[in-house]
Formats: structure tokens, C-alpha cells, sequence
């Protein structure tokens, strides 16, 4: 019996569905190679994902423009499309054509391989990120652990390009961003461990499972509720993570020229470009995901649970995308004296205060036949 289904059984309950799934698992076993057939289907799922990352880059990156036009009372793009929506492809196009450049001093293998570095982190992030009821590539039991971890790649992956560009200033921003990252991933880390402590799972399928239904009716059961507090912690340690202004120190181009990816240009410079916003909106669904119930809305009668959740998902997720935009419109950047001591001296605190309330609330109300 399957607790969980991913999509890989999904892609099977399709197949199945249509009536094909029996003919081609017949041929392979013919073949003697079934496990050819399950390589073909998690490369199917996995191209389905890099495909999406993609298309969701190329409109994030177009809805932003529109947003900062907004702001400052002008159109945006325009020409390029029905109001300017193919302005993204032309900007592929522009970085496919410009010349890849190579300081002369640069460490030639590793400023080449750190944005392929951050680029495959970002991927790797949507692993175990529920999209929907079943619309999943592996729910792993350690779900949000393993979202941590990897998130901890990109800072690494940052100072390698910093370094090995043999320039002041990409090296200036790449330790700021180490610097940013260890301080900001603390608080990070507690106020998921808060959620998990209710939970009793690591898995994000679990976590958004455990916020199904309501209190009194119609108060969702969503995280943001019991824990408010570790909602905003979270909110801002996760800006923070993905240096986007106020928190973005890592390039603050009024200080820094480019900061630490001053010296890339073409597809180089377009990896780091395609990182930023795959990770806006990988960390965008972890926000939904833990606080704000993940893929759970009202049924829609008639309408597949796979749609309805992938559509009150993908709702959330970019009104958390909006506040994320809109931030980086409207508030100047900070100092990096104030980041840190934000960070040390405020958010860490106030996280583990807020782990202990979630501790006692679970000894003392939950155990108590209180839910």
C-alpha cells in the first residue's frame, strides 16, 4: 500500500489509465530490462522539473520588471511580445550570443564549474518539494532536513566564484554571503525544527498533511497560527538566505560593481541569473509548504485533487513571491552591521524562544487530548 504516492506513481496511475502501462512494462520485462523503464520515467520527471524551473524563471523574471515599473510609474516591457512577455527569451538569446570571458588570472576549472554549482543546488531543492497531492519527485523522510542541507551548498558554491575570479570585489561579496548565510541559516534552522516538533516528521508531506482541516470550522489548521512568530522569523531568515534587498550584500551593485559574479558574463553570468529565481521560488513553496498548508484548500467538485492542489499551491506560492517583489521595490538596504545583528543578536534568540514555546505546547496541551 502506497502512505505517500509520488509522481513516479502518478506517471504510472496515467499510464494505467490510458491503458499502455501493461504493454510497456511487458516489452522491457521481455527485454529482460525493467529498470530501463524506471530510469525512463524519473528522467521523464526530472526533465518535467528542469522544464518548469525554467518557464517559471522566464516569468518570474518578466513579472518582477513589471512590478518595478509599477512602482516607479513607468510601463516596463513592452516591445517584445503581448506587453513585453517574451522579453525573457530575447535576454536568452542576447546571453547565447555574448562572448564568454575568462580573466586572465582566474581560476579557469573552478570560476567555470560554480554556476553550474549553484544552479544544480537550486534544483536539487525541489526534490522533495510537494507541489500537490502526489505531485512529488520522492518524499523523503528527512524532507526538510535535506532541503537545509543542500540549501547550504549555494553560499559555497558563491564563495568559489568569488574567489576564483581573482577580483576584490566578487571576493568582497562572496564572504559576505558566507557571512550572511551562517547567520541567517541558525534561525533558519530553529524555527523549522519548531514546526517539526508538532509534526513529529521531517517529511513535507507529512507537514502538509498535519495542517489539514480546521479549528472551529473555519480556522485552517495552518502553521502561520500556532506559531506567528516563527512564520516572521522564517519569512525574514529566508530573504535573507536569498540575498534579495534589503539582505542583498552579496552583490549591492552601489558598493560592490556586481558583487561576487562581477567578473561573468554569458551563459555563465545567465546560470547565476536563473539560480536567483528558481531558488525565489523553491523557497517561496518551503514558506507555503511549513506555515501555510502546503497544496490544502476546499475541494472543487468535478476537478481532479491533483489540479485543485497544484492550483492552491501555486496560489500561495506566488503571493509569497509578491510580498518577496514588492520588498525588494519598496525598502532600502540595510547595513551590514545591522544584518548581523539582526541575525546574532535578535533572530536567534527569539527562535529558540520560540522553539521552547512550541515545546511546551506540545508537552502540555497536545498530550493533555488538546488538538
Amino acid at each position: 500500500m502506497i502512505t505517500n504516492p509520488n509522481a513516479y506513481d502518478l506517471i504510472i496511475a496515467i499510464l494505467n489509465a490510458i491503458g499502455v502501462y501493461n504493454i510497456i512494462l511487458g516489452f522491457f520485462q521481455d527485454q529482460g530490462m525493467e529498470y530501463v523503464l524506471r530510469i525512463i520515467i524519473v528522467l521523464v520527471e526530472v526533465a518535467v522539473v528542469v522544464v518548469f524551473a525554467l518557464v517559471t524563471v522566464m516569468f518570474l523574471s518578466w513579472l518582477e520588471r513589471k512590478m518595478f515599473a509599477v512602482v516607479q510609474s513607468r510601463y516596463g516591457p513592452m516591445v517584445t511580445g503581448p506587453r513585453g512577455l517574451f522579453q525573457p527569451i530575447a535576454d536568452g538569446i542576447k546571453l547565447l550570443g555574448k562572448e564568454d570571458i575568462i580573466p586572465a588570472k582566474a581560476d579557469r576549472w573552478i570560476f567555470t564549474l560554480a554556476p553550474f554549482i549553484v544552479f544544480v543546488s537550486v534544483l536539487l531543492v525541489f526534490i522533495p518539494l510537494p507541489f500537490g497531492e502526489s505531485l512529488i519527485l520522492s518524499d523523503l523522510r528527512v524532507g526538510l532536513l535535506y532541503i537545509i542541507a543542500i540549501s547550504a551548498i549555494t553560499p559555497v558554491s558563491i564563495l568559489l566564484a568569488g574567489w576564483a575570479s581573482n577580483n576584490k570585489y566578487s571576493l568582497m561579496g562572496a564572504i559576505r554571503a558566507v557571512a550572511q548565510d551562517i547567520s541567517y541559516t541558525i534561525p533558519l534552522a530553529i524555527t523549522a525544527i519548531a514546526v517539526v516538533v508538532f509534526v513529529g516528521s521531517l517529511s513535507t508531506v507529512d507537514i502538509v498533511n498535519a495542517q489539514q482541516g480546521y479549528w472551529f470550522g473555519f480556522i485552517p489548521k495552518w502553521f502561520i497560527f500556532l506559531q506567528p512568530l516563527g512564520f516572521i522569523l522564517f519569512l525574514i531568515a529566508c530573504i535573507a538566505e536569498m540575498g534579495r534587498i534589503p539582505f542583498d550584500f552579496q552583490e549591492s551593485e552601489q558598493e560592490l560593481v556586481a558583487g561576487f559574479f562581477t567578473e561573468y558574463s554569458g551563459m555563465k553570468f545567465a546560470m547565476f541569473f536563473l539560480a536567483e529565481y528558481a531558488h525565489l521560488f523553491a523557497v517561496s513553496g518551503i514558506i507555503v509548504t511549513i506555515f501555510l498548508g502546503g497544496w490544502t484548500g476546499p475541494a472543487i467538485p468535478l476537478i481532479p485533487i491533483q489540479i485543485t492542489s497544484l492550483i492552491y499551491f501555486m496560489i500561495k506560492t506566488y503571493a509569497v513571491i509578491f510580498f518577496a517583489m514588492w520588498l525588494r521595490d519598496t525598502v532600502p538596504r540595510v547595513r551590514i552591521d545591522q544584518l548581523l545583528h539582526l541575525g546574532w543578536k535578535i533572530m536567534i534568540p527569539l527562535a529558540l524562544l520560540n522553539l521552547l514555546f512550541a515545546a511546551f505546547l506540545v508537552t502540555f496541551v497536545v498530550t493533555a487530548g488538546v488538538r
